[in-house]
């Protein structure tokens, strides 16, 4: 061997032990990953491992440090699908609730800045008001024509009867026929009605809130 190698082989014999120490160093610098202990409840069984087996990834869990024993954080447990699709419909309604009042916000301040007092906000209704009262007034009118009319071949029909003679197919027909008519009638004045009361309904309660908008406590008019 050469004087030269053999000086280098002696340097790296006393090397070695500085680089060996060195990279020992290096490595205890790199921090150990934490370890994790997970809990949970398999029935009534309490189970820790530091391995989260596979049926119990969705499970509600508690995890732990290994290392300090200190309690790092909680999962909850994953949504079923009936319960995925209650929170989006509850997701969603929140969104209309929160569209409505936004909508609500807004006309409030163009009826503040339209209306300058109740008597333009009452016209407002005035058409809506006018033609249900023309329904109400229409139906009225029909049922008691349809009433007279049916009380009118009813008679006639007991009259025949008792003469003695049977009520022809083509008159019983056009009872039943005036009876579903007068039927239908009552249905739709009743609908009329109860829109005419909503309705009234609907202008105080705007009125009402005008009235808080624009600080008036009570209709001026009174």
């Amino acid at each position: 061997m050469s004087r030269i190698s053999a000086i280098a082989v002696i340097g790296l014999l006393l090397a070695s032990p500085v680089l060996w120490a060195q990279a020992q160093k290096a490595r205890s610098d790199v921090p150990a990953k934490p370890k994790k202990l997970y809990c949970w409840n398999q029935g009534n069984e309490r189970i820790c491992s530091d391995a989260l087996p596979q049926d119990a990834v969705n499970a509600a869990r508690e995890e732990f440090s290994v290392n300090s024993g200190l309690r790092r954080g909680e999962v909850q447990r994953a949504m079923t699908d009936e319960e995925r699709a209650g929170a989006a419909v509850e997701a969603a309604q929140r969104q209309l609730d929160l569209a409505a009042e936004q909508t609500r916000q807004r006309t409030e301040q163009a009826m503040l800045a339209t209306y300058e007092n109740e008597a333009d906000l009452r016209r407002v209704f005035v058409e809506r008001t006018g033609i249900l009262d023309n329904n109400i007034q229409t139906a009225h009118y029909n049922v008691a024509s349809l009433r007279d009319a049916l009380v009118t071949l009813l008679s006639t029909a007991g009259n025949r009867e008792l003469a003695g003679s049977p009520v022809a197919d083509k008159q019983a027909a056009e009872i039943r026929q005036r009876h579903t008519e007068l039927l239908a009638q009552k249905r739709m004045q009743a609908s009329f009605e109860q829109q005419r009361t909503a309705l009234d309904a609907e202008i105080e309660e705007t009125l009402q809130r005008y009235r808080l908008l624009k600080g008036v406590a009570s209709d001026p008019r009174g």
